[in-house]
């Protein structure tokens, strides 16, 4: 029954206050999604915002979902919703902001270290494994010696939002490639690089 059925998770801490910040820049990805296949979020018993839809007509189900939790405990509204829905980790996409990553650019991959990032390193230990496949969006590394602390929890800067509808848009369409055609198929179109400015 879930052949054609994937979680998608954005990432971020919950509240106006923080929706803004360069940490919620997943759950701002995954608004991007869930406009464009018509879905609305809503409260879910897996402690997330939840929201259900397909790519088009014969493509795969999407179930959105944003943790009601604090970034750093991710891993048990995610691993609960995909409970929920009788999937495994190799059914899941998670949207994160990437401090190795420059700002601007979108990789994929599946597995791997959690990087320093809590989120991904409770969603790990929630879930087991580290398999599963991950939209890392770059926000780049903080300016001098600004704490990376400090840094993921403060705005964009105003060149920076000029850009961002593009690289959420990017994010977007990354995560329906890596559902729709699989990871390498995926990764062959967002780690090549698409003009002279992109690293």
């Amino acid at each position: 029954m879930a052949d054609d059925v994937w979680l998608v998770a954005g990432l971020g801490n919950p509240g106006p206050g923080y929706a803004a910040h360069r940490h919620n820049v997943g759950q701002s990805a995954l608004d991007v999604l869930a406009d464009r296949i018509g879905a609305r979020f809503s409260r879910h018993k897996s402690n997330t915002l939840l929201a259900e839809g397909r790519l088009g007509p014969g493509l795969p189900k999407l179930v959105l979902v944003k943790p009601l939790s604090f970034m750093n405990l991710s891993g048990g509204p995610v691993s609960s919703a995909a409970k929920f829905f009788g999937l495994g980790a190799d059914r899941i996409v998670v949207l994160h902001d990437e401090l190795d990553i420059p700002f601007d650019t979108v990789k994929l991959k599946v597995g791997g270290g959690h990087g320093g990032h809590n989120g991904l390193r409770d969603i790990q230990s929630a879930l087991g494994t580290p398999d599963f496949a991950r939209v890392r969006i770059g926000i780049g590394r903080p300016p001098g010696r600004q704490d990376a602390a400090d840094f993921v929890l403060s705005p964009f800067s105003k060149a920076e939002r000029e850009v961002l509808p593009s690289l959420l848009s990017d994010a977007a369409d990354a995560a329906e490639d890596l559902v729709r055609d699989g990871l390498v198929a995926a990764q062959q179109r967002w780690h090549s690089p698409r003009d002279p400015q992109t690293p």
